[in-house]
């Protein structure tokens, strides 16, 4: 299914029918990826909706870098073309991210709130003060033959696990936003019931900051699912909607 957004195109699924449970997916990922889930939480009587963020997937990229609360309006808007005034709302890893700022915004729209894996904890590190730098340097040197193949050669060498090494163009200046804000201090302002589901052998987002969000939002309930990583819509759908429609 298709809409248009400020001018944007946005891909979506709809799965099932029932009370509706939006699903917010994580960097570099789209709704494909999230359809097993999707049929699961069916199944079970909820009406799935499942965008391609902007930027990804089949939806059409901003025309300009966009940051947490550009995510944040086109998530109000979403809801608001899809008449979704109730709703349940996950968030996944960078979806998670921008489903606390929803979650702190419209908390009357959001039945209850499920983090899984989400990276709303961005401390500052070293790493991300060089992909900065490095982002503003590079651009003198876009003229040099094969510029393109020697840069994300360098920045597989020296920064392994940064997604800024796939993405191109404005989503690559939107990732070094997204990385930038560290979302800690909104966590305690969150009203919906939450429940935050982790792997315990993610290494994209460490298992302490499970346990850090637990202690900040104050009606909240941590789940550890054991031997799981990062991807837990790919590699461990259905435990992920067991979880899910047990804590309904």
């Amino acid at each position: 299914m298709e809409t248009i957004i400020n001018g944007i195109k946005i891909n979506y699924k709809i799965i099932g029918e029932g009370e509706p449970f939006l699903i917010l997916h994580g960097w570099g990922s789209n709704s494909e990826r999230w359809q097993k889930v999707g049929e699961l939480l069916a199944e079970k009587g909820l009406k799935t909706i499942i965008p391609d963020m902007p930027g990804f997937g089949k939806s059409e990229t901003p025309k300009t870098p966009w940051n947490f609360n550009s995510y944040v309006s086109w998530v109000e808007e979403f809801a608001k073309i899809l008449d979704l005034k109730n709703f349940y709302l996950l968030g996944h890893s960078f979806g998670g991210a921008i489903a606390v700022k929803v979650a702190v915004n419209s908390p009357q729209k959001i039945n209850k709130l499920f983090l899984a894996a989400s990276a709303c904890i961005r401390k500052k590190t070293a790493i991300k003060k060089v992909l900065a730098k490095i982002s503003k340097v590079a651009k003198i040197f876009s003229f040099l033959p094969y510029y393109l193949l020697i840069r994300r050669a360098f920045y597989k060498f020296i920064i392994k696990k940064s997604d800024y090494v796939y993405v191109e163009g404005i989503m690559k200046e939107t990732y070094l936003k997204a990385i930038s804000e560290d979302l800690s201090c909104y966590l305690s302002f969150i009203k919906a019931p939450t429940i935050i589901i982790w792997g315990d052998k993610d290494e994209s987002t460490p298992v302490e900051n499970a346990h850090f969000i637990n202690k900040k939002i104050s009606n909240s309930k941590l789940i550890i699912i054991p031997d799981a990583d990062h991807n837990l819509n790919q590699k461990s759908p259905d435990i992920l909607a067991e979880k899910i429609i047990e804590n309904l």
